[in-house]
């Protein structure tokens, strides 16, 4: 049987084996490692199968003819790892003995794409051929090091934005890395090796503080908005739906006789999705003030709508048109600080929390699986918390903005003047937080 030996004066690897009675020596440029002693004992027993099946071709395996006695002593450098590979040595290494990084990270992705969504899907392709395949496509995974990596991220952190002079943010960098990552460990579980993106931990991000609006900026807000909007932004602010859920909001998710919304799809990229998660897959609570605006969007609307926020077309409305024509220019005009749209989702959460809300009812509002979340990101936005139903942020609502209480009676709208407290204490904790 052969054996793996390292050479005494190199202390590099060979395979020691015989071959029609001759005993043969196969010198490598590999470094006597755990790892390549692994890597060459599988090409050892597939060479000795071969053997013992009567149909092993050493030239076609070394690519060169078989040693004569008096050579045989000498040796020489195996170039494969491959009974099949016909290449030249490299010199570090046995070669070629894995695909290169282009060739994988599309086999990875061919694979892995089944399970991902489509906007998933996008963004991963995005990164493999935009940074990926262009630093790394012609070398071969293995031969990737953590010092490459480091590299690369190190260039990253400098790449300028489209039309800025901003670098790319740490988010984005670990995004980029994020696949680079997975096809690396991927690789290197296949073709046992030591991936390069071993110990390699991603960026710090700065942590993002919330900045949701007071109950005075939601009034100020509703009461200047375009009408055409009033409604859309009322659902925003007190059901805490994300863009892509709200845009994508259909009427056959609206029960107006449990009074309840039914998040089951969001509009993204252009085209409706599943949710990301199936803590997203949830079903909002009505406040008052909530379902007497998709009543309202309901008149407005045509009865043949499919959408509940639809342009003129009836399409969902445009992200990125929504922001820049409608939400930027209004927050200019109200002199508020600049912010973007998911602030009106924070704003929803620290309103059910100012209200006595109670967390576990916030979180299934919010589609969070638990209440971790809720309490890192929004703490200091948490007072005593004792209701469980929704029903204290119904009378935060009905009393500050005069809301119809259900019952035919409309309640009086209460503001706070200069040096008096507002009515109710929850909208100071808000604003004051």
């Amino acid at each position: 049987m052969g054996s793996i030996r390292t050479a005494p004066n190199k202390g590099l690897l060979f395979m020691d084996f015989r071959f029609q009675g001759r005993r043969l020596r196969e010198y490598t440029l590999l470094t006597d490692t755990p790892a390549n002693r692994k890597r060459l004992q599988k090409v050892l027993d597939n060479i000795e199968k071969e053997i013992a099946q009567g149909n092993f071709d050493y030239e076609k395996t070394f690519n060169k003819s078989l040693p004569t006695a008096s050579d045989e002593d000498e040796g020489a450098v195996m170039p494969s790892v491959s009974p099949t590979s016909r290449s030249t040595p490299r010199a570090g290494s046995l070669a070629p003995c894995t695909p290169l990084f282009k060739d994988f990270a599309m086999t990875w992705y061919a694979e892995s794409e089944v399970s991902w969504r489509r906007s998933y899907r996008v963004t991963q392709l995005g990164a493999i051929n935009q940074y990926l395949i262009p630093h790394f496509g012609d070398k071969e995974v293995s031969q990737i090091t953590k010092a490459d990596v480091l590299s690369f991220r190190a260039s990253l952190a400098k790449v300028t934005v489209r039309n800025s002079q901003n670098t790319l943010s740490n988010r984005r960098v670990n995004a980029v890395l994020k696949p680079l990552r997975q096809i690396l460990n991927e690789a290197a579980d296949r073709f046992q090796f030591t991936s390069g993106f071993t110990n390699v931990k991603p960026l710090r991000l700065k942590r993002s503080d919330v900045e949701p609006f007071s109950i005075d900026d939601v009034e100020n807000i509703l009461s200047t908005c375009r009408p055409d909007y009033r409604n859309y932004f009322t659902v925003r602010f007190f059901t805490g739906m994300r863009s892509g859920e709200v845009h994508g909001l259909k009427w056959k998710y609206v029960d107006f006789e449990r009074r309840l919304i039914l998040v089951r799809e969001s509009f993204v990229m252009g085209e409706d999705e599943d949710l990301k998660t199936d803590c997203s897959q949830r079903d909002i609570q009505m406040s008052q003030i909530v379902f007497d605006a998709l009543k309202a969007q309901r008149q407005a609307s045509n009865e043949l709508a499919e959408y509940v926020f639809g342009n003129r077309e009836g399409k969902p409305l445009d992200n990125k048109n929504f922001i820049t024509r409608v939400w930027q220019p209004l927050l200019r005009h109200l002199k508020l600080k600049v912010r973007r749209p998911y602030q009106m989702r924070h704003t929803a959460a620290t309103l059910w929390l100012a209200s006595g809300e109670a967390p576990e009812w916030i979180a299934s509002q919010l589609g969070h699986s638990t209440t971790e979340m809720l309490f890192r990101v929004y703490s200091r936005f948490v007072p005593n918390l004792t209701r469980r139903d929704g029903s204290a942020f119904e009378r935060l609502l009905t009393t500050r903005m005069g809301l119809n209480n259900g019952q035919g009676q409309v309640a009086p709208l209460q503001t706070s003047t200069p040096g008096t407290t507002a009515p109710v204490s929850a909208s100071h904790e808000v604003r004051h937080a």
